[in-house]
């Protein structure tokens, strides 16, 4: 299903947590959360994304497909998508914290992707948004021959990009958005994370130039330690 026809099917039988909170013109689409790298806030970015959607009165919920090492990430999913049990958000665990090829050799436990699939299609069929948050970064080794990036294809939604914000973060995004668009992916916008209370040079000037190199709304700066994301420039990017 492309996500225009995932949208109309969404809206036509949308589910709210609080009518009054709603808003009625909200755009309501699946999306799925990569990264530029490791730790570049993918987490914590989704949990702010779910805790505005749910104060909104969205159904909204978070997948996290694969997890290795510990499962820190799917919990504050969880928590985030109120309260669900762990293993809806998270199927697959591995131990070793590693890609999850590698995890999988380690551990003799290869990773069948249509596992992660299925999950999410069990979701989606629950709830009325669901916000799926990538492992690592877009080319990240899931199994042999199957990347997040081919994960990402398979669910075929539109991809949010968590860009970390530190030198290299243009060559990093650039690389990122050409590869999502290589895929045959719709890139719905970038959310710029501040790792760091002090600012640099390419900090102050990696924000202003982000959407004139991509063409891609920034959907929010998100300074260091925020607890709230504007998601405004996401809803108009969606209509």
């Amino acid at each position: 299903m492309n996500p225009t026809d995932q949208a109309s099917k969404q809206n036509s039988t949308l589910t709210r947590l609080d009518p009054k909170a709603s808003d009625p013109h909200l755009s309501v689409m699946n999306y799925f959360i990569t990264g530029t790298d490791t730790n570049a806030g993918k987490t914590y970015a989704t949990c702010l994304m779910l805790e505005e959607l749910r104060r909104q009165g969205i159904d909204a919920v978070g997948f996290k497909p694969i997890s290795c090492g510990d499962r820190d990430d799917a919990a504050r999913l969880a928590a985030a998508s109120g309260g669900i049990p762990v293993e809806e958000i998270n199927p697959l665990h591995l131990k070793t914290a590693v890609a999850p090829l590698v995890a999988g050799m380690l551990e003799n436990h290869p990773v069948d992707p249509q596992i992660l699939i299925d999950g999410y299609h069990r979701l989606a069929a629950k709830h009325t948004q669901v916000l799926v948050e990538g492992a690592g970064g877009w080319e990240v080794p899931i199994a042999p021959n199957f990347r997040v990036s081919d994960l990402a294809k398979a669910l075929n939604i539109p991809v949010i990009l968590v860009v970390a914000n530190r030198l290299g973060a243009l060559n990093h995004t650039l690389l990122s958005v050409d590869a999502i668009h290589a895929k045959g992916l719709q890139c719905a916008g970038i959310i710029l994370n501040q790792l760091d209370d002090e600012l640099d040079t390419a900090m102050i000037t990696n924000k202003g130039l982000i959407e004139e190199l991509t063409g891609l709304p920034l959907i929010d700066h998100l300074i260091h330690q925020q607890n709230f994301i504007n998601l405004e420039a996401l809803k108009k990017s969606s209509v």
